[in-house]
């Protein structure tokens, strides 16, 4: 985060651009979870396949984008509370869309697209349109999940866990799902995965 030279240090001030007035805050409740401990499930899955096929196997995983979270301190936590407090200063400001700014203390600080990508390693894409969704030949959906409209996390769980893929790279495709939407995504196990994520 940045403090921009024009901020306003009048705290007065700031407090009449909350998106969220002080008198409509409203406590947190948790609505996304911490998964990080999960990740050993991929580390898991990846030493699972044929042995001649393990190296490579690896090595797609390592060149996606997630690679780094696997070598991230696993006693790592994540605070839903820090965050909705952060969000209840955000600040209305009419910047770049890329950016939010929030009050902290007497300054607005800046957010930017860019920071996120630097400090996630991740980057922003034109979203695909899912509304027609046909199912990929050979697929992960067709070999895993053929007859589901939407896939439950404890049958992705046990799929990574039994470690009997149809086709090389099968692994490295469901352990990239089970990271976008588990670890990442971190929704409640009740909720499910549409299926065109898996094709």
């Amino acid at each position: 985060m940045t403090i921009p030279k024009n901020s306003v240090p009048i705290k007065t001030q700031l407090k009449d651009l909350l998106k969220t007035p002080v008198g409509e805050w409203y406590d947190d409740k948790i609505t996304r979870h911490d998964h990080f401990n999960d990740l050993r499930d991929i580390d898991d899955a990846l030493n699972r396949v044929p042995e001649h096929f393990t190296v490579e196997d690896r090595r797609r995983y390592t060149e996606s984008c997630f690679d780094h979270f696997l070598r991230m301190d696993r006693g790592m936590k994540f605070s839903a509370g820090i965050v909705h407090r952060l969000l209840m200063l955000e600040l209305h400001h009419d910047r770049s869309e890329d950016e939010m700014q929030f009050m902290l203390g007497r300054h607005s600080v800046r957010f930017f697209k860019v920071e996120f990508c630097l400090i996630t390693g991740l980057k922003f894409i034109v979203i695909p349109d899912t509304t027609r969704y046909e199912m990929v030949e050979n697929g992960i959906h067709q070999w895993y999940f053929s007859s589901l409209d939407r896939v439950d996390y404890e049958q992705l769980r046990v799929v990574l866990w039994i470690g009997v893929f149809e086709q090389q790279y099968d692994d490295v495709k469901l352990c990239l799902f089970y990271m976008l939407n588990w670890i990442l995504m971190g929704l409640d196990e009740r909720e499910k995965i549409p299926v065109w994520q898996s094709s």
